[in-house]
């Protein structure tokens, strides 16, 4: 698959499947096409050759998108608009229930489901604009889990989150993709966690240049040469790995 803008590649020769059950981390420099290509999934670019199957149905003629969940950059800025936690993650619902169908009790009881998996229960009615940037970084997420997807595409998802809400929201995944067999797509920065959690690594630079193991991805030298910098790999057991800029203090 590739895809230009004003003549200049963004992807060139992409080739990627994902599979049911799959926990799949995508990492890249900034400016690689990371971003582009969860977009080119979701059906808002559109290759200018090669195709794009979703469900084994081509991308121009599929329809039960609430099947994709989406947790773009930035989700939380919802800046003072004037709705509730549990509005706003019920909108996420909405995309499964149908525009013109009222919320049934099953729709409400999943609605409230994802507001306790990413536990902003306790306010699901106070506004969106009266909360802190990682309380609105979980109802966005919340709201992409309410409709029950099969897929979740996450784009940098866990940015604005303290210490404590990325091993909620990691753990989240896990459960999400070991329990329920969600496939996640996870856009990401955070080494560490593609270290301990992911099952494959797409390393990305407007071309595919290592797809495998997190184990191989990290132990022959491929961040090294992707993001350009040293990457040191102290250890995999319960700590976070580090990339060096190189640079001394």
């Amino acid at each position: 698959m590739c895809l230009a803008f004003n003549g200049g590649a963004v992807l060139e020769g992409v080739s990627l499947q994902v599979r049911r059950g799959d926990f799949l981390a995508i990492l890249g420099p900034n400016g690689a096409g990371k971003t582009t290509l969860l977009k080119v999934i979701l059906g808002l670019y559109k290759p200018q050759a090669g195709e794009v199957r979703l469900f084994g149905v081509d991308g121009a003629h599929f329809r039960e998108r609430y099947r994709i969940g989406y947790v773009p950059q930035k989700a939380g800025a919802f800046g003072d608009f004037p709705a509730t936690v549990w509005e706003v993650v019920s909108a996420g619902r909405i995309a499964r229930a149908g525009l013109w169908r009222r919320l049934g009790a099953s729709d409400k009881e999943e609605i409230n489901r994802a507001l306790g998996m990413l536990g902003i229960t306790e306010i699901a009615h106070r506004p969106v604009r009266a909360l802190s940037g990682g309380q609105r970084q979980r109802v966005a997420i919340a709201r992409a889990l309410a409709a029950g997807p099969e897929l979740l595409l996450l784009d940098e998802a866990a940015e604005g989150l303290d210490a404590a809400g990325e091993e909620v929201f990691y753990g989240l995944l896990e459960r999400l993709n070991r329990e329920q067999g969600v496939s996640i797509v996870l856009v990401t920065h955070d080494i560490g966690a593609v270290s301990r959690r992911v099952k494959r690594v797409i390393c990305l630079n407007r071309r595919v240049v290592f797809a495998g193991g997190p184990e191989e991805c990290l132990e022959n030298g491929k961040l090294s040469l992707l993001y350009g910098t040293p990457v040191y790999v102290p250890a995999r057991a319960g700590r976070r790995v580090q990339k060096k800029s190189g640079r001394r203090r």
